[in-house]
């Protein structure tokens, strides 16, 4: 990205307007129905300016997966679920951390690299592995706490890699159904359902307020 000077100040914010506007466009409209036009009418800046930091279309698209990787990896990692000392309960607090993020328009919260991976897996492969890198990249963040949380409680398997990539295949599909049912409460009934494996995994229940039952 050319750095902005007293000639073109505007030059050093052109790009990350434009992967500003491809970050909510493309979740709104998908990634084919979405033109240069559009986006450069979002981000305020003439086709000049896309064509200067941009060769195409297709570029803006593996610029966009990767500037989705590197804010949301950010984002994630300022979040409150790693607080608890307990490697499971950080797992059952980042599954909560994502269910309290799927309010409000569903363009909003749901994926971009999951929405064009599934777009244009076959006719882009760069950015479908963009958007792969991006996906199973922060799976692997997940790795660490379910590792230890198996070895402290003697599971075996599977293997924490395939349990962190499960846990991205239910958000993923949760976004799938909130946009076939146009219903966030969808998505937020696949996470509640992915805490309630992983409990079952580990042999944990959720402490029940309600519950009356006393040991004799």
């Amino acid at each position: 990205m050319a750095r902005p000077t007293r000639k073109s100040p505007e030059r050093g914010d052109a790009r990350t307007r434009l992967l500003e506007a491809a970050r909510d466009i493309i979740r709104e409209k998908g990634f084919a129905d979405t033109s240069v036009d559009d986006l450069c009418r979002a981000a305020g800046v003439t086709k000049g300016a896309f064509f200067h930091h941009f060769a195409g279309k297709q570029a803006l698209g593996v610029a966009a997966a990767n500037f989705w990787a590197e804010t949301t990896t950010a984002f994630f990692a300022a979040a409150p679920y790693h607080e608890p000392t307990d490697p499971l309960e950080r797992m059952f607090a980042y599954i909560a951390f994502r269910r309290s993020i799927i309010e409000g328009d569903i363009a909003g919260f749901t994926c971009l690299v999951g929405t064009m991976a599934s777009e244009v897996h076959t006719s882009a492969p760069d950015i479908r592995d963009a958007c792969g890198e991006s996906i199973f990249g922060h799976a692997a963040t997940l790795e660490a706490d379910i590792a230890a949380a198996m070895e402290a409680r003697g599971i075996n398997e599977p293997s924490a890699a395939s349990l962190a990539r499960h846990t991205q295949a239910v958000i993923q599909g949760a976004f799938v159904l909130a946009k076939a049912g146009n219903d966030p409460a969808l998505a937020r009934e696949s996470l509640d359902h992915l805490e309630r494996y992983f409990r079952m995994l580990f042999n944990c229940r959720e402490e029940d307020p309600n519950d009356d039952h006393h040991p004799a």
